[in-house]
């Protein structure tokens, strides 16, 4: 049995190559070309009789060498048993959620209040969740990460709230009964969430009516 040819291309035919189709380089690896003329890599193997395709980059990003090393990544997965798309896609969601849990409660507040402030029918309790969040909880952990969060520092951010806005701070609903959203949003653990704090300053205006 002859042993399998790698590297068929070169820079010159990967340039060249005009026509819809694909371009073999072995190993798995191929050119794709589009019908308007756009190229890109891709490698193909077979699994269980199905033909399965991961995409490696366009050609105006990936070179051919770049493209060759993708490839043999992808062929020492496989003869780890390892399916390279669903190791590619564990490593995404892994770089999701490390991205997650670095988010600070500030971008956490802040987005909550621009996703929800339309639907708000009190204008005055809207205007005090972010003057309330400055004021209050910026300051104790506006820039730590969701997670960082605990009970401790809550108490930090409620206890001058008790003495200047008793109202406000009264407002804290019990955490087994209404949990905040803040901490979803980040696709944190609802433990970590710190949507009480959020709570505690500001009542949500479509409630206070």
């Amino acid at each position: 049995m002859a042993a399998r040819q790698l590297g068929k291309l070169t820079t010159l035919t990967v340039r060249n190559a005009k026509h819809k189709g694909l371009c073999g380089d072995g190993g798995g690896l191929f050119l794709q070309v589009g019908a308007s003329g756009g190229k890109s890599w891709i490698f193909r193997w077979k699994e269980a009789g199905k033909m399965r395709v991961m995409g490696l980059g366009p050609l105006h990003t990936v070179s051919l060498a770049e493209a060759r090393d993708k490839a043999l990544a992808c062929r020492k997965l496989r003869l780890e048993g390892v399916d390279p798309i669903e190791e590619r896609r564990g490593k995404r969601a892994e770089q999701r959620l490390t991205a997650a849990k670095g988010i600070s409660f500030r971008e956490c507040a802040e987005g909550y209040i621009a996703a929800h402030r339309a639907g708000w029918r009190n204008d005055k309790h809207a205007a005090q969740w972010p003057s309330t969040l400055a004021a209050y909880v910026y300051p104790v952990f506006g820039d730590l990460a969701v997670q960082a969060i605990d009970t401790g520092l809550v108490m930090r951010a409620l206890e001058p709230m008790w003495n200047d806005k008793p109202e406000t701070a009264s407002r804290v609903p019990r955490p087994d009964r209404k949990r905040a959203r803040l901490g979803h949003r980040a696709r944190l653990p609802a433990r970590r969430e710190p949507g009480a704090v959020a709570r505690a300053s500001a009542k949500s205006p479509s409630e206070a009516v």
